[in-house]
């Protein structure tokens, strides 16, 4: 294992803690009452495990507390970044960045301090790595960020005739095919999933409810593509 094979694992043990192991509701609930939530404790504890487990390596243990510690205090203090005039509705993104940011940085120490040594002798392909994360984002992690991009830049469109949460399910769709033709290479098949989209969802009157539905496709189509491409790179 390399250094940005173990930078990749805490990405995916992040992924799961923030978005697959906890629901809108228990996050709304941290980060409305920071330290006050018996959530957080709970999280900071999955924090420390998958960070540990995810490592492959018991030496993992200090770096994942400092992962955790670090993850608790920043949940803990991020009521107050959403209150803040100025920074408040870009809670999330500054929140996320923070905690990308340490996890690489704490990684890199322990790399040149403690050295990569994997308690369990596993082969592990850094591109196969990089299609299971780029499937991972495209999932729960895309939507939250779309509507985190529309909370940030105040953008609503209330519509009465739309299924809950069909929206969400449709970019989950859109997200895993994109990625996958541009896995293979079927870059066609992208403009042909896009140009069918235009033609279902725009044809209507309502302005608002089509650039409302437009940037959403974008910022989906565009996570899906940077993903597809980032991965083909490697």
């Amino acid at each position: 294992m390399e250094l940005k094979e173990l930078i990749l694992l805490q990405f995916i043990a992040h992924l799961c803690l923030d978005y697959f192991f906890q629901t809108d509701k228990l996050a709304k609930q941290k980060n409305t009452i920071g330290f006050k939530s018996s959530f957080l404790y709970w999280h900071a504890l999955v924090c420390f495990v998958l960070a540990w487990v995810f490592s492959l390596q018991i030496s993992f243990v200090l770096a994942a507390a400092t992962i955790a510690v670090t993850h608790f205090l920043m949940d803990g203090f991020k009521r107050h970044l959403n209150e803040s005039k100025y920074f408040g509705r870009y809670a999330f993104f500054i929140d996320q960045a923070f905690h990308l940011i340490i996890l690489t940085v704490v990684v890199v120490f322990y790399s040149k301090w403690q050295g990569i040594n994997p308690s369990i002798d596993v082969s592990i392909n850094f591109k196969y790595l990089s299609i299971i994360t780029g499937y991972l984002v495209c999932l729960k992690p895309a939507n939250i960020f779309i509507r985190e991009v529309f909370k940030s830049t105040e953008i609503q469109v209330s519509s009465d005739n739309e299924m809950p949460n069909a929206g969400k399910v449709i970019g989950v769709l859109e997200r895993i095919l994109t990625l996958t033709f541009i896995i293979v290479s079927q870059y066609s098949a992208v403009g042909f999933l896009i140009a069918a989209k235009s033609i279902l969802r725009y044809g209507n009157n309502e302005t608002l409810k089509t650039e409302y539905v437009l940037i959403g496709t974008m910022l989906s189509f565009g996570i899906a593509v940077i993903a597809g491409i980032i991965i083909n790179f490697f």
